[in-house]
């Protein structure tokens, strides 16, 4: 059998084309959860209780840098009753990693009060999970960072 160079092209290109896929497809994730991310610093910006709603999921598990642990119930209800109001909550250095369809969300949360003090610098983790085809938080934990 005598297989010239046009016969061998096209399956090379589309081996080429599917090892090009997935990235994409991981991008396109990737794109997905830093829009969840940017909407949730929003939701917990203007307390939106509707927002927190739609990004949590039903078994959020919520850990303040405090150490308090919070249901999805608890957390909306005390993201939302007026007693933290920020002027600024920034969330800074994200680095998002897409495994299956779990998303890892680390970085750095930096917010002030309405007297304009900084509240403080935490170091952030959320864990995401595709639910139904749409990104819902499954887990925040944050951690205090101390300065010296």
């Amino acid at each position: 059998m005598n297989i010239d160079r046009r016969q061998l092209a096209l399956p090379a290109l589309a081996i080429g084309l599917l090892g090009v896929v997935p990235a994409f497809a991981a991008s396109a994730d990737e794109d997905a959860v830093a829009k969840s991310v940017e909407a949730f610093r929003a939701a917990q910006l203007a307390a939106d209780a509707k927002a927190f709603d739609a990004l949590c999921a039903a078994e959020l598990s919520y850990s303040h840098s405090d150490g308090r642990v919070e249901d999805k119930a608890l957390f909306i209800t005390n993201a939302t009753n007026g007693k933290s109001k920020f002027l600024s909550l920034g969330y800074e250095e994200p680095k998002i990693r897409v495994v299956g369809t779990t998303a890892i969300v680390t970085g750095k949360q930096v917010t002030k009060s309405k007297a304009g003090s900084t509240l403080g610098l935490t170091r952030y983790l959320l864990i995401y999970l595709k639910i139904r085809d749409q990104w819902k938080i499954v887990l925040s934990q944050e951690t205090m960072v101390i300065k010296n």
